[in-house]
């Protein structure tokens, strides 16, 4: 199975609430649980041969949503995507007891594969990404460019009218666009 494909195995819901009845919750909580989720998810991930790619928390119109994108060289399978979404749902049921009534997602990346780890953004690198920040930089939160690299939890990006330091922190979402393993810059053959 390709690596682009949507695959989706989900953790079995209460019954449909609207985004109206999620409590708010604030940045920093939502990036507590996410560091959670990954402390979680990469040995489970690891043990099975597959790379925790980024983690997701966000309310959503159906509720709130904890979404995982995993990969593995040759691509991911609905069977890898279940297995992980089985097993993480029992350790996430025990450890986030906290986390309240969520949705649990379990895809491949797709094409705009998400940069959630910080190596991700130099992996990368040479690739076109669109980041958006928590806070405005110049007067904008959204940014689409070339990655250029990482230095001192700084990303840089190029954009068609400058580079610009993008600080790691101040990343809400990034994302690669229309990527695939055959347009990657860095694949050396």
């Amino acid at each position: 199975m390709s690596g682009n494909s949507k695959r989706k195995a989900l953790k079995k819901a209460p019954p449909q609430r609207s985004a109206a009845d999620a409590p708010p919750m604030s940045h920093e909580k939502e990036r507590r649980i996410v560091a959670r989720v990954y402390a979680l998810g990469e040995p489970l991930c690891e043990s099975e041969g597959i790379e925790l790619v980024c983690v997701e928390y966000q309310r959503e119109s159906r509720g709130r949503i904890l979404r995982l994108y995993i990969d593995k060289p040759g691509g991911v399978t609905l069977d890898d995507c279940a297995a992980v979404s089985r097993q993480l749902g029992d350790l996430l049921d025990v450890a986030l007891e906290e986390i309240g009534t969520y949705s649990l997602e379990v895809s491949s990346p797709g094409q705009h594969r998400p940069l959630g780890k910080l190596l991700d953004f130099e992996k990368y690198r040479g690739n076109t990404a669109e980041i958006r920040t928590t806070l405005p930089i110049n007067g904008k939160k959204k940014f689409k460019g070339v990655l250029e690299g990482v230095s001192d939890d700084t990303v840089s990006l190029r954009t068609n009218s400058d580079s610009l330091a993008i600080p790691y922190g101040l990343i809400a979402r990034a994302r690669l666009v229309n990527y695939t393993e055959k347009t990657d810059v860095n694949t050396r053959h």
